[in-house]
């Protein structure tokens, strides 16, 4: 954790008493903040706080309706993204926002091309592009590669590369590390630090508090639209920071019962895709939650798309309540009973200009269909009883999902499982974006649907929540999946030598 010199920094951007409504929706009441040169700041709140508001506020996307904001001692009013970037202020936003058909070096200098007379300067846009990446450990990322083909990390990071080719003072990252692996995520902290050093100010916002106790000196707690707390990292608890974030205490993030597994519900042998996954043989049991990790390229989601149908097997089965299903679609499979929650909520997982009760229902209209119309009331009803279930922060049932944070969206994907009644749930990253309390909320449903004798299959990356929710855990490895054992058998350090292919020995396997 870098060490606390912020007596000695001058403020180089001010936040005074922010306030922002959008309707009767108060979304930041009074709002301060200071972050000095060279200082990280972490920005740590629920979803729904008001940190995605105030991010959009410091980098011109919204404008305050009351407050004042500062930079470098003059007055700070962007009245647009790009002026913001302009004035040295660059937000890395958590929702991936790049020109899928253009290539990686495009994406990166978009709007931002060297250019004399009217002609771009190749040689100095790749020049710069290259810079870029460098700076973040990514020099062999292929330069000509469109976007759309880079897996959701890669993507991630070419957006941290856009962001620092404009060389800001002030650098916003909204979950930068949300979808890296921990390798990446060592190289980010990295370039943080270097950007630290060159006096480069970084608002850091991350659901994962660990990460902020080490990248961060200094902190801001958001509640409610209103800062709550503040102050420097070190001496600061964990649990102190998750009581101001609340308002109360999370005693047990980890509810796991003890639950004997029942029948095996889904069967997998030798199952091969296209590309990925390779071999992967894996029985799940009614009432039991089995994890899955692995690095970036592992094939940890091309085995759950491929089991769902939504990508071809090349070789192996499928058996599904006993029933040989290996040729199958995702249609087929939710009627089946299996659910699909998709790593990439903003394209696969939500339909984002639809209205909630929309979202929550559409895979399952028989209960809110009358003579084959859907009856709004009860398509309401059946939405505000899994968002009162859920906690869904929102202004109503008929609310565009698009409107609202990224964790009350990753609720509403997962509350439609839950509506379609799915025995069988594969999970792709559930909580990735969902701050400590919402986490503790779905790792209790997960619990809840385990108790009722529900079966899951949990991706993740991040190795608490593994063990902490998992009755087993297996670990992917260039496509292939390791025996599944028992959670108790596993650390964190094992679960990590097994992802990068390593030995008892030492010795990395062939």
């Amino acid at each position: 954790m870098p060490v606390d010199d912020s007596s000695t920094l001058e403020p180089r951007l001010r936040v005074e008493r922010v306030a922002k409504r959008f309707g009767t929706t108060v979304a930041l009441d009074g709002v301060s903040l200071e972050v000095g040169a060279g200082e990280v700041h972490a920005l740590i709140g629920e979803n729904g706080a008001g940190k995605s508001t105030l991010m959009k506020v410091l980098s011109g996307a919204y404008q305050p309706d009351s407050g004042s904001l500062s930079l470098e001692g003059q007055l700070y009013e962007p009245a647009d993204p790009l002026n913001a970037r302009n004035s040295g202020v660059a937000m890395i936003y958590q929702e991936l926002n790049l020109a899928p058909d253009l290539s990686v070096e495009e994406n990166i200098l978009l709007g931002r091309e060297p250019a004399a007379l009217g002609w771009v300067r190749r040689g100095e846009r790749r020049r710069l592009v290259k810079r870029a990446l460098e700076e973040i450990g990514q020099s062999q990322m292929p330069l000509d590669t469109p976007v759309r083909s880079l897996t959701i990390a890669q993507q991630q990071l070419v957006e941290i590369a856009r962001a620092l080719v404009g060389e800001p003072r002030v650098l916003i990252m909204d979950e930068p590390t949300s979808s890296l692996t921990q390798v990446d995520t060592d190289n980010l902290f990295g370039v943080i630090e270097c950007m630290s050093r060159r006096g480069v100010s970084v608002i850091y916002i991350s659901h994962f508090l660990e990460e902020c106790q080490r990248v961060a000196s200094r902190y801001t707690v958001l509640r409610d639209g209103r800062s709550v707390g503040s102050g420097a990292m070190a001496g600061t608890t964990l649990d102190s920071i998750i009581q101001l974030m609340v308002g109360r205490t999370v005693d047990e993030i980890f509810p796991r019962t003890t639950r004997a597994a029942g029948e095996p519900v889904l069967e997998l042998r030798g199952v091969a895709g296209l590309a990925k996954p390779s071999c992967v043989d894996l029985t799940l049991h009614a009432g039991e939650i089995v994890g899955l990790f692995g690095l970036v390229g592992a094939g940890r989601t091309e085995t759950l798309r491929a089991v769902f149908g939504l990508d071809r097997l090349a070789k192996g089965s499928v058996n599904v309540f006993s029933h040989e299903a290996t040729r199958s679609t995702p249609a087929k499979r939710l009627a089946n009973g299996v659910g699909f929650l998709s790593e990439d909520r903003k394209e696969e997982g939500l339909l984002l200009g639809r209205s909630i009760a929309d979202n929550l229902t559409m895979t399952r209209l028989g209960p809110v269909t009358r003579l084959g119309i859907v009856n709004t009331t009860a398509q309401a009803a059946a939405a505000a009883k899994w968002m009162a279930k859920l906690d869904v922060k929102a202004s109503a049932a008929a609310q565009p999902v698009g409107e609202l944070s990224g964790g009350n969206q990753q609720k509403i994907a997962l509350g439609r499982l839950l509506h379609h009644e799915a025995d069988i749930l594969l999970l792709d990253e559930p909580t990735r974006g969902i701050d400590v309390g919402s986490k503790a909320q779905i790792y209790r449903l997960m619990n809840e649907l385990a108790g009722q004798g529900r079966a899951l299959v949990f991706v993740s990356s991040y190795l608490p929540e593994l063990l902490g929710v998992c009755d087993r855990i297996g670990v992917m490895c260039r496509g292939e999946l390791s025996e599944v054992c028992p959670v108790a058998d596993w650390s964190e350090a094992e679960i990590i030598r097994a992802a990068v292919g390593q030995a008892e020995t030492g010795e990395v396997a062939a």
